[in-house]
């Protein structure tokens, strides 16, 4: 993991406390399954819209009672996290 990686990943410390040393994606997946808005745009900003829809698309194919709790949700902020990336781009 590199240094940038690590400060950010130290920063949110609790998604994968077990495991600080985790790879990008199990930190992300853990954040994905715990949403809140205002930390997934932060992921949004750091590693990119499509990176997080990759790792939702992974995470969706599990037929689990969590994915399928988080589903709506997680749905609904990355929508807006798009268009919300799409308006500044078109205003800039």
């Amino acid at each position: 993991m590199n240094a940038t990686a690590y400060k950010f990943w130290h920063e949110h410390r609790g998604l994968v406390w077990s495991n600080p040393s985790a790879d990008d994606s199990v930190h992300l997946q853990a954040a994905l399954l715990h949403p809140r808005f205002s930390q997934l745009l932060e992921l949004a900003v750091e590693f990119g819209v499509a990176r997080l829809r990759a790792e939702w698309a992974e995470l969706a194919c599990d037929n689990t009672r969590e994915v399928a709790r988080v589903r709506k949700p997680v749905e609904r902020i990355l929508n807006h996290i798009e268009r919300g990336f799409a308006l500044a781009a078109s205003r800039n």
